[in-house]
């Protein structure tokens, strides 16, 4: 309990029998409910749960996953549980020991004040990730960070691939938690789904902890592909329902033409271009101050577009 909260944290464990038992050791005493939930880990892990449930007793749940669906179906079946339970607000910790039980108190609180509905741990402002984090997953974080800004609406998040977060009951709730997606895109799904409700959310400098014997199975030139093509189906997704459906804003039309005269105007280069390399034959004039007008005018449209975007959502924090 803190401040009057239950509080309550979600564990998502696949083949951690090697830190699952540090992560439960070291819970603060303020949480009320541990829901571990075991992603059909091949190893130990779940063995290990087992072993802590019957230390913690019911202050312990252990959830065991029919089969490997992935981190986000995890978190989200440990948050229907929450739900269950009736817990106020609800922290994700990783079973790999890497977030820090001393920052989710830093977490939680702008939660439990009423600043946020939602609040993520940005891993990125101290500069230890940089020293710590391949620098080819580190990019690869900054990249996705970049466009989730974007397709989310949420400029002020800095590090949108970070699994610490806390959330409130009532966004809970709100949330269509079937539709969350399953993989490692979750984080980035779930701020659009967020955002179309219009959450505030928090974003909350943390301390990772790194070389404690954690290890990462993810796969960044998969992951950046497979997330990115998330990010644009929740973009156009987000658009339709908060500005179009909901309420209608001429951003829309920005993001319309400022995409469209930039896509036609890098093919109409690229065709030309092309050509002048085959044939020789030299590109008109009228050509290349169409292709240079198309190109400058979407950019002009896109960064309008997103100015708009950050004005309309600048309360969401």
């Amino acid at each position: 309990m803190q401040a009057g909260c239950s509080v309550g944290v979600v564990v998502p464990a696949y083949n951690e029998e090697r830190q699952i038992g540090r992560v439960l050791e070291t819970m603060p005493q303020f949480v009320d409910h541990i829901i571990v939930v075991d992603d059909r880990s091949s190893d130990a892990t779940l063995e290990r749960c087992r072993e802590w449930q019957d230390r913690l007793g019911r202050r312990l749940t252990v959830i065991e996953q029919p089969k490997n669906l992935g981190v986000g179906a995890a978190i989200t079946s440990g948050y229907r549980r929450a739900v269950d339970i009736g817990l106020d607000v609800v922290a994700v910790m990783a079973g790999d020991g890497q977030m820090d039980p001393n920052d989710l108190t830093l977490i939680i609180d702008p939660v439990i004040s009423g600043k946020a509905d939602y609040s993520k741990g940005n891993r990125l402002f101290t500069g230890e990730a940089w020293r710590n984090t391949p620098h080819v997953r580190y990019l690869g974080n900054a990249f996705l960070s970049m466009l989730t800004k974007i397709a989310s609406g949420y400029w002020h998040v800095a590090d949108s691939q970070s699994g610490f977060t806390a959330i409130s009951r009532t966004a809970l709730q709100a949330l269509d938690l079937d539709r969350v997606y399953p993989s490692y895109g979750y984080p980035n799904d779930l701020l659009i789904q967020l955002n179309v409700r219009s959450f505030r959310v928090a974003d909350v400098p943390v301390h990772p902890r790194y070389g404690i014997g954690e290890r990462s199975s993810m796969n960044v030139l998969k992951v950046i592909p497979t997330v990115s093509f998330l990010l644009w189906r929740g973009f156009i997704s987000r658009l339709l329902a908060k500005y179009v459906i909901k309420d209608f804003h001429p951003l829309v039309f920005f993001y319309f033409f400022g995409i469209g005269f930039l896509i036609v105007g890098t093919i109409l280069g690229l065709v030309y271009s092309a050509l002048r390399l085959l044939t020789g034959a030299a590109i008109p004039t009228a050509t290349i101050v169409l292709v240079a007008m198309l190109i400058i005018g979407g950019l002009q449209f896109l960064l309008f577009a997103m100015w708009f975007d950050m004005e309309y959502n600048k309360t969401l924090k």
